[in-house]
């Protein structure tokens, strides 16, 4: 079976292991045509917007796509295409999958977590007022007057809305991904005892829907105790599903406990599209070095594959990876022993090693 994917190679370091994960995928023998579109800093400077129309477009038409890192100016700027496609194609659900790979260097062995966070809202919905703004000071002491809390005067706000239904949406995916993929547990992250209105609302929500599945083991931890919680014994833990903040935060504490951000994988996921794409950001100052790891992206590519039913591809993928990494020859420098390994090599030949064993084990 042919399938049209919409491929977004994204910009800094994005081309080079999106070009990498073209040919070990294409290496799997499926039958995939590329439909190649662009976003993101780069493409901005050459037509002046960062999300042009013809990426939604085909997203719309393929309904799958993958997409190399792109970079977001900090603090200033435009907002994240990341969470621009989020929202307009309401990919609610967030899924970063962290898996302990031999021969990557980390304190922990044997973990199998899954960070499912929610897309939509929380502190990342958008909702700001900006310092000094007039509709900033009617808001500030709109509150002063209904609630009688003094906000400061000088202060930036952002609103933090959670939702029923959107909490209800990710906590059933959650509980459906565990049941479909034989996971035992899920743990629901909050900070109920405090916000008690919006994670109030969410702890409430995942009591109630986990209840409807009683072949699956539930529970819940405030959102300090559990980043505690997963570094003392992360072995103990499953599936966790979050509001949008923590699951932004907690999935990068997960990756640091696989050995960092370049295994680390992702994909939102949709009720109609779905797009994949690495954890990491762009990493400009590596363009065209030929040097980074190209491995989240291809993970990536693992669970791309097992959403379009690819999944006998998907698994000699994944072994192939696996198996050039525990085997250490054939590596970039973050996946050394010593990052200074005059033995490392780039992304092109760790990526022709990764093809090698496809072949050996297709």
């Amino acid at each position: 079976m042919k399938h049209i994917i919409t491929l977004i190679p994204g910009d800094g370091t994005g081309p080079e292991i999106s070009e990498a994960t073209v040919k070990v995928v294409e290496a799997t023998g499926v039958d995939i045509e590329w439909d190649v579109n662009n976003a993101g800093a780069e493409v901005y400077e050459k037509e002046g917007n960062v999300l042009p129309e013809n990426v939604l477009k085909s997203l719309r038409k393929n309904k799958v796509g993958i997409k190399g890192p792109i970079t977001t100016p900090v603090g200033t700027g435009f907002r994240s295409v990341n969470v621009a496609m989020r929202k307009i194609f309401n990919l609610y659900a967030c899924v970063r999958p962290c898996k302990s790979y031999e021969g990557v260097k980390s304190r922990y062995s044997n973990l199998d977590l899954v960070i499912i966070r929610e897309n939509t809202e929380d502190l990342y919905a958008g909702i700001e007022f900006e310092l000094n703004k007039p509709e900033t000071i009617e808001l500030i002491d709109f509150i002063k007057e209904k609630k009688d809390i003094a906000i400061k005067k000088d202060s930036g706000i952002s609103i933090k809305p959670i939702s029923v239904s959107a909490s209800e949406k990710i906590i059933k995916y959650a509980f459906e991904y565990a049941k479909k993929n034989g996971r035992k547990k899920v743990t629901g992250v909050h900070k109920a005892n405090i916000m008690k209105y919006s994670d109030g609302l969410y702890l409430e929500t995942f009591r109630r829907i986990a209840s409807q599945y009683p072949e699956i083991e539930s529970e819940d931890r405030i959102v300090d105790n559990m980043c505690m919680q997963l570094v003392q014994k992360p072995e103990l833990y499953d599936v966790l599903v979050l509001p949008n903040l923590y699951g932004d935060i907690l999935s990068d504490l997960a990756a640091g406990l696989i050995g960092g951000l370049g295994v680390a994988p992702g994909a939102n996921i949709g009720d109609e599209i779905a797009l994949f794409e690495a954890t990491h950001g762009s990493a400009p100052k590596y363009k065209g070095l030929n040097k980074v790891n190209p491995t989240a992206l291809m993970l990536s590519a693992v669970l791309m594959l097992r959403h379009i039913n690819e999944t006998k591809a998907a698994d000699i993928l994944e072994k192939a990876i696996s198996s050039v990494i525990k085997e250490g020859k054939y590596v970039t420098y973050d996946l050394k022993e010593d990052r200074n390994d005059p033995t490392a090599v780039g992304t092109s030949e760790m990526t022709d090693a990764i093809v090698r064993k496809i072949k050996e084990l297709s």
